[in-house]
């Protein structure tokens, strides 16, 4: 029957490998977070393992992982971006092929292929980060589950745990993916040896995980710029959800032990709920951290849509219920088009690294101060350091190279002060206007030495950056 089970893994792994690479360099634009992983993965073993200890541990395989790639291929925006690139058509033909094994070919081969046309995926298909192959991991780690459900040996089993494991160490939220598997096994009505082995697998996965996950709490304030669920993110995954659980209805023929809507109903909701539940104790739902939940969307949306094409009764329900769906999935396709374009430009990031530095160059000249409030924001110097070369950076005390950390580390308040006391003119770096402000001493000086003893020149914003150009009175002029 046509499409054969290579078909529903090949044609979806095709389209996700032709949208993953096009527009893959962005116009030559970067963001913070790409800066920090090309940063990290430049460092040796030794350097990369001492600035782990103090911070952004939680990524520490991923470095890990792009250390060996950039030693092997070198360093550019497409051997950082790559890797994402290939895990999400690796997801796409698993996605196929689960579909396949749950629901029939043509509904393995739906949502193969609507997984990679979502908003986020395209979004972190072309991301120098470890979302893309977390979703992958997760993609392949419920096939195995599926496939271990169904026929229980001993190397299936150790097969899930392995992929599993190797996800939850590449991103620790991906841990979450168990209260999906779990519900799945509960609801399944499975033998009472399988739902045993499925709890001492999960168990085994949260222990390996375990060593990880607490030492990471120690890094928890690497986190504290989350205060509240993005609006839009929330909306975007209520609306998939609803979309889903409408599709969830549709009738689907199991073709197994484990029926389509009780492996992606659980996957699509759960991690999520999850996460916003513990979000509750301290803010941590971001989107990226659960993106596999879009999986469990396409697998459901996959199969209505090969519900929608079937052939129906002959009194020609089945031609308009064809030319329906036909033109509401060109209809859709065609709307995705403009959020497509726009998500492979500079701008449809948090902020644009290589346009702040650009900002910076052309505001600043030799001798000037610079200051970046808050200080992790010193990150935007690490994508093109020449365009900073002549200025001052008044609180820095260790270099971003040489202090283990993320963002080097600074002087005391007074000290910096003191520093900024001494210049005519200040270069300021900082986020948008309207942006929450840290209230730590340290930039609480900074901006209180700004507004008592300086005036503002000049200000702009590009993507995602505010360059505001301070100086002494009477000095604004002097350029």
């Amino acid at each position: 029957m046509w499409p054969s089970r290579t078909a529903t893994a090949l044609i979806p792994l095709t389209v996700a490998l032709v949208l993953g690479l096009w527009g893959i360099r962005r116009d030559g634009g970067v963001w913070r977070d790409e800066v920090v992983t090309y940063d990290m993965a430049h460092r040796t073993l030794p350097e990369l393992f001492h600035t782990l200890q103090n911070a952004d541990a939680v990524h520490g395989l991923y470095y890990v992982l792009m250390h060996g790639l950039f030693s092997v291929f070198g360093g550019d925006l497409v051997t950082l971006r790559l890797p994402s690139v290939l895990a999400t058509a690796a997801a796409a033909a698993g996605i196929g092929l689960l579909g396949h094994r749950l629901a029939g070919p043509r509904a393995g081969l739906f949502a193969g292929l609507v997984f990679p046309v979502i908003p986020a995926v395209q979004e972190y298909a072309q991301e120098g980060r470890s979302y893309a192959v977390v979703c992958a991991l997760v993609a392949w780690a419920t096939y195995l589950l599926v496939s271990a459900m169904s026929r229980p040996t001993r190397g299936r089993w150790a097969a899930y745990a392995v992929v599993a494991l190797a996800a939850c160490l590449l991103h620790e939220f991906a841990v979450l993916m168990l209260t999906a598997h779990g519900a799945t096994v509960l609801l399944s009505g499975v033998p009472r040896q399988v739902k045993r082995a499925w709890s001492r697998v999960a168990a085994g996965v949260v222990a390996g995980l375990a060593p990880l996950a607490l030492f990471s709490m120690s890094q928890s304030e690497q986190v504290g710029w989350i205060l509240w669920p993005d609006p839009v993110q929330l909306l975007t995954f209520a609306a998939m959800a609803a979309v889903g659980l409408r599709c969830a209805r549709t009738p689907v023929r199991a073709r197994g032990p484990i029926r389509l809507r009780t492996l992606a109903v659980p996957l699509l909701t759960l991690p999520t709920v999850a996460l916003l539940l513990v979000s509750q104790l301290k803010p941590m739902y971001v989107e990226r951290y659960v993106l596999y939940y879009v999986i469990g969307f396409a697998l459901l949306l996959g199969a209505a849509l090969d519900q929608a094409f079937l052939p129906h009764d002959g009194r020609g329900r089945s031609s308009r219920r064809k030319w329906v769906s036909s033109l509401s999935v060109a209809a859709v396709l065609l709307a995705l088009v403009p959020v497509a374009v726009y998500l492979r430009s500079p701008e449809s990031r948090v902020d644009d690294v290589t346009a702040v530095a650009s900002a910076v160059a052309e505001a600043s000249e030799p001798g000037d101060g610079v200051v970046f409030t808050p200080a992790r924001r010193r990150v935007w110097t690490l994508a093109r350091p020449e365009e900073f070369q002549g200025l001052r950076d008044v609180a820095l005390a260790q270099k971003v190279t040489t202090s283990d950390s993320l963002y080097g580390e600074e002087i005391s308040p007074e000290r910096t002060r003191a520093g900024m006391l001494s210049l005519d003119r200040i270069v300021v770096l900082g986020d948008p206007e309207g942006s929450p402000l840290d209230v730590d001493e340290q930039e609480i000086t900074k901006r209180a030495t700004l507004r008592d003893h300086f005036e503002q020149c000049s200000s702009k914003e590009v993507t995602g950056a505010r360059i505001t150009v301070y100086a002494r009175p009477g000095h604004c002029a002097e350029r």
